[in-house]
């Protein structure tokens, strides 16, 4: 199923559709405000199953992400954070990057690695943050890789869909996607941060 919502003002319609799905243990690809993401919610054992099939991910070894729609997700999700690393969180989100933080114990078991880390995420999209209000939970969040040996990362929603729609619920067609990805943050020093990938944007302080 392709779904068209358009991120300057996503149709209420569209987006329960989406919720329902997420609700139903179903996954979808969705707009961020870098590369397209397959997600599902994290409460939903079966359907982080099957994205962890799709993609070749080991959630033992792999570090996971989620989405949030906004930082008052943050302590429910994370052990407590240093002043520092908040502000520089805050600073930052929403926008294309994913902060490592130490998980809490109210994080699903499902994503704890031997690290017991989690990545969280606050894209600057509309459409994905508007689907996570609604669902009342974060989402799952791993970006779409391309087989291109040139594009590391398709842009064509149109074509994800062709490529996935008998492995994912439903494809949202929120425009052009990037194929840049977010800049990743270790932040599990409590003290300060490391860069781990550089992506879109640099870091604001």
């Amino acid at each position: 199923m392709l779904i068209k919502i358009y991120p300057q003002n996503p149709n209420p319609r569209e987006i329960e559709k989406v919720v329902k799905i997420l609700r139903d243990g179903g996954i979808v690809i969705y707009p961020t405000d870098t590369v397209y993401g397959l997600g599902c919610d994290i409460n939903n054992t079966k359907a982080l199953e099957r994205i962890c099939r799709i993609k070749g991910i080991n959630p033992r070894k792999d570090h996971l992400s989620i989405i949030c729609h906004d930082l008052s997700h943050l302590s429910d999700y994370t052990k407590p954070l240093s002043n520092t690393i908040f502000k520089l969180i805050r600073k930052n989100l929403p926008g294309p990057f994913t902060f490592i933080l130490p998980a809490s114990n109210n994080v699903p078991r499902f994503f704890k690695s031997n690290k017991k880390t989690i990545g969280l995420r606050i894209p600057d999209n509309a459409i994905i943050r508007e689907i996570v209000r609604q669902l009342g939970n974060p989402i799952l969040s791993t970006s779409i890789k391309d087989d291109d040996d040139v594009l590391e990362y398709t842009t064509d929603p149109e074509l994800i869909h062709e490529k996935y729609q008998d492995l994912v619920d439903a494809v949202i067609d929120g425009g052009y996607g990037g194929n840049i990805a977010s800049t990743v943050v270790d932040c599990t020093n409590t003290a300060e941060y490391q860069i781990i990938r550089k992506g879109k944007k640099e870091l604001e302080f």
